[in-house]
């Protein structure tokens, strides 16, 4: 799955409230998936800083679309648990998440996350998550 590949099926089949995020795809491979967020002011709450509700929504889309590059392509996958850490302020012109699967078993994927804010570099959150592959 190449990243304009994931960007097609995401502007086709997330809601609307997802592809208002803005996520740019740059790698879908390999059980990983890695993209760029920019931080907006319909992002932000008080102080600039990014909302903890669009960092939770960024690592969880991502995160299944690692699960898709495991498999090479959409899969119907369903989070079972996400958990989010926020480390630091989510400040800057953009955030970058890096997504893989940690284990794929059957019927569950152990997926993890960490994203960063740039230009800084800093990590603002991690996240892991647990998918159903239905």
């Amino acid at each position: 799955m190449t990243p304009q590949d994931a960007q097609t099926f995401l502007d086709e089949n997330f809601a609307p409230w997802v592809r208002a995020l803005d996520l740019t795809f740059t790698e879908v491979e390999n059980g990983k998936a890695t993209a760029t967020m920019p931080i907006t002011p319909d992002l932000t709450r008080m102080g600039d800083i990014l909302s903890g509700q669009a960092l939770a929504a960024m690592a969880d889309t991502i995160m299944v679309f690692a699960c898709f590059a495991y498999y090479g392509g959409p899969k119907p996958v369903a989070t079972t648990n996400l958990d989010t850490q926020f480390l630091r302020p989510g400040i800057g012109t953009h955030i970058r998440c890096e997504a893989e699967v940690v284990r794929a078993g059957k019927q569950l994927l152990f997926t993890k996350a960490t994203m960063f804010a740039e230009p800084s570099g800093k990590a603002v959150a991690t996240a892991t998550a647990t998918f159903y592959l239905a």
